[in-house]
Protein backbone atom coordinates (compact mmCIF):
# COMPACT_ATOMS: atom_id res chain seq x y z
CA UNK A 1 0.00 0.00 0.00
CA UNK A 2 1.53 3.30 -0.95
CA UNK A 3 2.11 6.12 1.77
CA UNK A 4 0.09 8.68 1.76
CA UNK A 5 0.62 11.96 0.68
CA UNK A 6 0.50 14.87 2.49
CA UNK A 7 -2.51 16.81 1.12
CA UNK A 8 -1.17 20.39 -1.07
CA UNK A 9 -1.98 23.67 0.18
CA UNK A 10 -4.27 25.89 -1.78
CA UNK A 11 -2.57 28.84 -2.78
CA UNK A 12 -3.82 31.61 -4.85
CA UNK A 13 -1.70 35.13 -5.84
CA UNK A 14 -3.66 38.62 -5.45
CA UNK A 15 -2.67 42.21 -4.60
CA UNK A 16 -3.89 44.13 -1.85
CA UNK A 17 -6.39 47.08 -2.92
CA UNK A 18 -5.09 51.13 -2.00
CA UNK A 19 -7.24 50.67 1.14
CA UNK A 20 -5.40 47.37 2.38
CA UNK A 21 -7.97 44.79 1.92
CA UNK A 22 -7.46 41.96 0.18
CA UNK A 23 -10.42 40.17 -1.06
CA UNK A 24 -10.89 36.25 -1.19
CA UNK A 25 -13.49 33.56 -2.07
CA UNK A 26 -14.00 31.10 0.36
CA UNK A 27 -16.88 29.16 2.20
CA UNK A 28 -19.29 30.04 -0.49
CA UNK A 29 -19.19 33.50 -0.50
CA UNK A 30 -16.47 36.68 -0.79
CA UNK A 31 -14.43 37.67 2.16
CA UNK A 32 -12.47 40.88 2.59
CA UNK A 33 -9.55 40.67 4.53
CA UNK A 34 -8.08 43.93 6.18
CA UNK A 35 -4.43 43.65 5.93
CA UNK A 36 -3.21 46.99 6.41
CA UNK A 37 -3.09 50.44 4.08
CA UNK A 38 1.03 50.02 4.82
CA UNK A 39 0.55 47.25 2.36
CA UNK A 40 -1.59 48.83 -0.46
CA UNK A 41 -0.74 47.63 -3.62
CA UNK A 42 2.06 44.53 -2.54
CA UNK A 43 1.88 41.00 -4.74
CA UNK A 44 0.60 38.60 -2.09
CA UNK A 45 0.12 34.96 -1.98
CA UNK A 46 -2.88 33.15 0.32
CA UNK A 47 -2.24 30.03 1.85
CA UNK A 48 -5.69 28.28 2.42
CA UNK A 49 -6.19 25.89 4.97
CA UNK A 50 -10.23 25.45 5.43
CA UNK A 51 -10.76 28.63 7.34
CA UNK A 52 -7.14 29.00 8.25
CA UNK A 53 -5.20 31.82 5.78
CA UNK A 54 -2.45 32.88 5.64
CA UNK A 55 -1.07 36.42 3.95
CA UNK A 56 2.43 36.26 2.55
CA UNK A 57 3.86 39.23 0.83
CA UNK A 58 4.89 37.84 -2.74
CA UNK A 59 8.56 39.38 -3.18
CA UNK A 60 9.78 39.22 0.30
CA UNK A 61 8.19 36.20 1.74
CA UNK A 62 7.12 38.11 5.23
CA UNK A 63 3.73 36.88 6.64
CA UNK A 64 1.42 39.71 6.86
CA UNK A 65 -1.46 38.37 8.17
CA UNK A 66 -2.02 34.95 9.49
CA UNK A 67 -6.27 34.27 10.52
CA UNK A 68 -8.95 32.18 10.50
CA UNK A 69 -12.18 33.57 8.60
CA UNK A 70 -15.52 34.04 10.21
CA UNK A 71 -17.63 32.43 7.52
CA UNK A 72 -20.59 34.49 8.97
CA UNK A 73 -18.90 37.70 8.46
CA UNK A 74 -17.82 39.63 5.19
CA UNK A 75 -15.65 41.46 6.15
CA UNK A 76 -12.70 40.54 8.75
CA UNK A 77 -11.11 43.18 10.32
CA UNK A 78 -7.11 43.61 10.97
CA UNK A 79 -7.60 43.83 14.72
CA UNK A 80 -10.86 41.29 15.49
CA UNK A 81 -13.14 43.70 18.52
CA UNK A 82 -13.03 41.78 22.13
Amino acid sequence: MPAARPTPTPASADRIDQAGVVTLRLAGGLHNIGVGRTYARTCVMLLIEDLDVRIIDAVTGELLRELTVDPTRDYQPEQPKK
